[in-house]
C-alpha cells in the first residue's frame, strides 16, 4: 500500500523530531518490554550453554520450526540472528515474534542472541558478543554438532553487527561466514547534513526513525569519537570489500538507512561478491518487526527463503 497524504501527516506527528534518547533511552527500553510478546515455549528452547565473551555470558536463544507455515519445507539451515534497536533498545524477549515468524515462515532454525546494550556496555562489547557467539557456532560445526549451513542475519543496528561480524572474521581469520542477510543495515556513521547519502535527508525526519534518533543512538553506543573511523564500527568504512559473504540486502523504500544499506551492497558486488539488493517498495524502516499479514513481511520471508535456496 502506497504512502498517501494522510499516512504522511500521521507519520510526521509521530516523529517526534525534539526527542533526546540519550535521556529516555530507558523509558523505551521498559516500553519495549511491557509490549514483548508472550510466544508458548513449545516454538523455541533456551540453549544450555551460553556463550563465554570477554568473561560474559551471553545467552541465547534457539527456535526450531517444528511448526511451518503451510508450503514451507523444513530446512538445516540456521539462521544466527542479532536483533535491531540502535544498539541501546529491543532484546531477545521483544524479539520473540519476529524469530519464531522467521522459523515457520523459512523453515530455518533461528539462533537469537541477547548481546550487550549500550551505554551500559559500549562499542565494541555488543560486537565482541556477537563475534563469540559466531565463533562457537561456526568453528564448532554447527549447532549441536549438526553442520547444518549458517547464515548471519540483522535487522538495522543488527545489520550493522552482522556486516561487522562478517568483516571481523574475514580479516582474523578465525572462522569464515558463507552467507549473511543484512535488513536495513546501518553500515555508516554519519548522519548528520554532510552525511553523502540522499536518503538521510530525503527520509531523516518524517518516518518514525530520524536521522537525530540515529545520531543519538550512536552518541550511546560508541566509545569515543574515535569509534566513527572503526570499519568494525561503521562497515561501509572498510578498506576492501572483497573475500566477504554471499549477501542480501533488504532496503525500505522511505527509511534514512537506505542509500548506505545499497551502497554497501553496490561495494560488494563491484569487489567480485555475490550479492542481491531488494528495495522495499513504500515500506518504513522497522517493516521487519511487522506481523505476517503485511505484504513487506512476506516479501522478505520469500527474499530470503529464495536466497537460501539459491545456495544449494
Amino acid at each position: 500500500m502506497a504512502i498517501n497524504k494522510a499516512m504522511r501527516l500521521a507519520l510526521k506527528a509521530l516523529s517526534y523530531p525534539d526527542i533526546d534518547i540519550t535521556k529516555v533511552y530507558k523509558a523505551e527500553r521498559a516500553v519495549l518490554e511491557i509490549k514483548a510478546p508472550l510466544i508458548t515455549k513449545k516454538f523455541y528452547r533456551m540453549w544450555d550453554k551460553k556463550v563465554v565473551s570477554d568473561g560474559r555470558e551471553v545467552p541465547v536463544r534457539i527456535y526450531q520450526p517444528e511448526k511451518v507455515s503451510s508450503g514451507v519445507p523444513v530446512r538445516d539451515d540456521i539462521l544466527l540472528f542479532f536483533h535491531g534497536g540502535g544498539w541501546v533498545t529491543e532484546s531477545v524477549d521483544t524479539y520473540n515474534s519476529v524469530c519464531v515468524n522467521l522459523a515457520r515462515h523459512t523453515g530455518c532454525t533461528v539462533v537469537s542472541v541477547e548481546y550487550a546494550l549500550a551505554p551500559e556496555m559500549r562499542f565494541p562489547a555488543g560486537l565482541s558478543d556477537c563475534y563469540a557467539v559466531a565463533k562457537a557456532l561456526i568453528s564448532g560445526g554447527g549447532l549441536y554438532g549438526t553442520g547444518a549451513p549458517i547464515t548471519i542475519i540483522g535487522d538495522s543496528a543488527g545489520g550493522n553487527l552482522a556486516a561487522a561480524v562478517s568483516l571481523m572474521a574475514r580479516d582474523t581469520g578465525d572462522f569464515k561466514v558463507e552467507r549473511q542477510i543484512l535488513i536495513y543495515p546501518a553500515v555508516s556513521g554519519d548522519y548528520s547534513e554532510s552525511s553523502p547519502y540522499p536518503s538521510v535527508k530525503e527520509n531523516g525526519t518524517d518516518y518514525l526513525l530520524t536521522s537525530k534518533k540515529i545520531r543519538d543512538y550512536i552518541s550511546l553506543y560508541m566509545s569515543s569519537p574515535e569509534d566513527l573511523k572503526n570499519p568494525y564500527f561503521a562497515p561501509i568504512l572498510a578498506e576492501s570489500f572483497e573475500g566477504l559473504p554471499k549477501t542480501l540486502v533488504i532496503t525500505a523504500e522511505f527509511d534514512p538507512l537506505r542509500d548506505e544499506g545499497e551502497d554497501y551492497a553496490r561495494r560488494l558486488k563491484t569487489a567480485g561478491g555475490d550479492v542481491k539488493a531488494y528495495r522495499m517498495k513504500d515500506a518504513l524502516h522497522g517493516f521487519f518487526a511487522l506481523p505476517v499479514r503485511f505484504v513487506h513481511v512476506k516479501r522478505a520471508y520469500g527474499l530470503i527463503s529464495e536466497f537460501l535456496s539459491g545456495n544449494r
